[in-house]
């Protein structure tokens, strides 16, 4: 296996230079020996395992001696790369140092299916999709995070921000009728109060009138009865029940 970067790899054709002589491909962390020749370190480690001399010039080598040669490394670095998958269709090129992470976010990049049982690869791009109809895909939550589970059917048309909105009127909207009919038995309540109140401030007059009649009666028939009569019936009765 090849310890440099394949020269397909590479957006035009590189320096000469930048070459490693026993895998001719482009060096990958690069080391200088003490005769000056620069391999991979891959390639030369491999070389030195079989052979102690320099793949170049043959002289003895010592592996103490090998040097990394970090300038060069990023000089490397810095030359423009084809996406792994432009073959795929991705054009997009690309600093070699920033192959990985465009590779991380590239459409093209074949993906697993997350849905277990599932075996497909598909690209990043369209994997949204392809779990949408994944028959493989059961009740799964929103990958968006809104809490909510999901069926196959109902991921493809599944809006959280419409859902959450909608959720959110229905529950303002029960809101404003329970506070209009707390309102409305406020003011039933408020108007019985009233006529309670109207109605004991009616018995108390009546009470009032009904005690002063009351009053005045007795003092007429007290005025009215001579006070010789009233003691005489009280001895009449006194005898009559002594007999």
């Amino acid at each position: 296996m090849s310890g440099g970067y394949d020269l397909n790899l590479f957006a035009s054709p590189p320096d000469c230079n930048f070459l490693c002589s026993v895998c001719h491909g482009v060096l990958k962390r690069p080391v200088r020996l003490p005769c000056s020749h620069i391999f991979c370190k891959k390639c030369i480690l491999r070389w030195l395992a079989r052979q102690n001399t320099c793949p170049c010039c043959r002289k003895e080598v010592k592996r103490k001696k090998m040097v990394h040669v970090n300038k060069l490394r990023k000089t490397i670095g810095r030359l423009e790369v084809k996406c792994k998958n432009a073959e795929a269709g991705c054009l997009v090129t690309c600093p070699l140092a920033h192959r990985k992470g465009h590779q991380d976010s590239c459409p093209f990049e074949l993906m697993a299916c997350p849905n277990e049982g599932c075996a497909a690869r598909v690209p990043r791009g369209d994997l949204a999709e392809h779990q949408q109809h994944c028959q493989q895909g059961g009740e799964q939550l929103c990958l968006l995070g809104c809490g909510t589970t999901l069926g196959p059917a109902e991921r493809a048309h599944h809006n959280c921000y419409r859902e959450l909105r909608e959720a959110w009127s229905e529950r303002q909207e029960r809101s404003r009728t329970l506070l209009l009919s707390l309102l409305r038995r406020v003011r039933r309540v408020h108007r019985t109060t009233n006529l309670i109140r109207r109605q004991l401030a009616q018995l108390g007059n009546f009470l009032e009138e009904d005690d002063a009649l009351l009053l005045g009666t007795v003092q007429e028939e007290t005025e009215a009865t001579p006070v010789g009569s009233t003691e005489a019936e009280m001895w009449g009765a006194q005898g009559q029940r002594a007999l």
